[in-house]
């Protein structure tokens, strides 16, 4: 199975995609990884717009099964909660009018699945992103480790789920 982690952003906006079963916590697989930017010189309809049409054709391209956002939780910074929620409502809103699952996770949430401690910090994060993955290196950018993650939290939340009939 696919699953396409997007870290919504205005200026950079991650994307990871792997290939994973919900046999075995070793079974990932990170098939691409990266960021899309805008430029921040320009209106902020003409930087969705730009978000909307990249991430449109990476879920044309990648065609993933399930794609995984980063819910928004801001507790300080509402100006910066803004343009994220945005970004993550582009590419919430592709995905289904694609017909395809989508799923959101907090931060916390990514924490938890991918190292077992729902306060790690971003290293730690980025370090098992890697190595569940079995990559050689740490995923660059952060945003791209960070989409990299969303999608491993889809398979370790949905194997608890199956294997207990839960839905959240």
């Amino acid at each position: 199975m696919f699953v396409l982690g997007i870290d919504p952003g205005l200026t950079r906006c991650g994307f990871g995609l792997v290939e994973g079963s919900f046999e075995s916590a070793e079974s990932f697989r990170a098939l691409r990884a990266g960021v899309l930017e805008t430029e921040a010189g320009l209106e902020v309809e003409m930087r969705l717009a730009q978000i909307h049409a990249d991430l449109d054709a990476l879920i044309i391209d990648l065609r993933p099964q399930v794609v995984v956002v980063e819910r928004v939780f801001f507790q300080r910074n509402a100006l910066t909660a803004i343009p994220v929620a945005q970004a993550s409502g582009i590419a919430i809103g592709l995905a289904g009018s694609r017909g395809l699952v989508v799923r959101q996770f907090t931060a916390q949430q990514v924490k938890l699945a991918v190292t077992g401690y729902g306060a790690a910090p971003k290293s730690q994060v980025q370090a098992m992103v890697a190595k569940l993955c079995s990559l050689s290196e740490i995923p660059e950018p952060a945003d791209a480790a960070d989409a990299l993650g969303l999608a491993i939290t889809y398979f370790m939340t949905e194997r608890v789920e199956r294997r207990f009939m839960v839905r959240a």
